[in-house]
């Protein structure tokens, strides 16, 4: 349980809390806890934002909570009444993603039909997507369910998305929830998939897209895309309007986290007794270096179609980007493809 704001920090740090849209949630309701315990809101709205500096959704749900509490309090002078306004600004952002995610989900079930009639989708996943990372049922995972629903998913195959195997710990767990027919595979055994053409979809989330389309996800993304394109299979990447962070000019300018190398050289498994510096199972020499990028950076030309709240768009282009976080922006109803 996150008490203050410096516990959850160290959450969103720690990978316990995870998945740009729920990062975009916790940052606003880590915001709307300073304020409530009396601690300097400036300063916990800055180290929220630094946890994780690929995630636009974090810096985007932070500065939410926190322009609502200056307001308030420029406005009423009462600490209590901007508290309590900085905890509405949270919860408006919480319901606003849970509603993003159904349409996304509505969205992308459209593209894909229209991408691959008669239904029968064979689709590949990377990381977790789902309702444990945001508001509602998620970004692409929410896509893969609602073709499930509809009886138009064939199989959903989950990439184990090493170092940290969200995709075999959380991804697969939302799948067999679902009752969803589901595979699990290895990272490196997604391009023999291709090859035997299992695969029809490739549909993946974001946390931040650059103003010309280029796409950060979970590292292991990029070659995945690289192999869709190799195949002619559609990359589609599923995630909301406030992942597009039209500041950030392409994918060179987007900062890449680096993580600890023990996530690489040693495997979570605490109840063993020899444990190297992560707490973890060593599986390589003792001072191996490891290089350990949280996110890779995909570039728009693979992209095939990124689907929002608003609809798709395709070909990914900065000016369709852009006219669709103004139309976003101006309050306008989603436009169906």
């Amino acid at each position: 349980m996150c008490t203050d704001a410096a516990a959850l920090v160290e959450a969103i740090r720690s990978l316990a809390v995870r998945g740009a849209p729920l990062l975009g949630i916790a940052g606003a309701y880590g915001v709307a806890l300073a304020a409530a315990r009396g601690f300097d809101v400036a300063e916990a709205a800055r180290a929220l934002e630094g946890a994780r500096p690929t995630a636009v959704n974090l810096s985007v749900g932070v500065r939410r909570a926190e322009a609502a509490h200056r307001a308030a309090l420029a406005g009423t002078g009462d600490p209590t009444a901007a508290a309590v306004a900085a905890l509405a600004a949270a919860r408006a952002l919480h319901q606003e993603d849970a509603e993003a995610s159904a349409r996304m989900a509505a969205h992308g079930l459209t593209l894909l039909d229209e991408l691959l009639p008669g239904g029968g989708h064979r689709i590949l996943t990377h990381c977790n997507t789902g309702s444990l990372v945001s508001g509602g049922e998620g970004t692409a995972f929410a896509v893969a369910l609602a073709a499930h629903r509809v009886g138009r998913l064939r199989r959903l195959w989950v990439d184990e998305t090493r170092p940290l195997l969200q995709g075999a710990r959380l991804t697969a767990y939302e799948a067999a929830r679902s009752d969803m027919a589901y595979t699990l595979l290895t990272d490196n055994a997604a391009g023999s998939l291709f090859a035997a053409g299992e695969v029809d979809a490739v549909l993946v989330g974001a946390d931040r897209i650059a103003a010309d389309g280029s796409v950060a996800n979970k590292v292991g993304s990029y070659p995945l895309a690289v192999l869709a394109r190799y195949h002619h299979v559609p990359f589609i990447v599923v995630a909301p309007v406030t992942t597009v962070d039209l500041d950030t000019p392409d994918g060179a300018s987007i900062e890449v986290e680096q993580r600890p190398g023990f996530e690489v050289t040693e495997v979570a498994a605490p109840q063993v007794p020899v444990t190297g510096a992560g707490g973890g199972v060593p599986v390589a020499p003792l001072g191996t270096q490891a290089y350990n990028p949280a996110f890779d950076v995909t570039p728009p030309e693979l992209v095939t179609a990124i689907v929002t709240e608003e609809g798709a768009v395709s070909p990914v282009t900065a000016e369709a980007l852009a006219e669709m976080c103004a139309r976003s922006s101006a309050g306008a109803p989603p436009t169906p493809r």
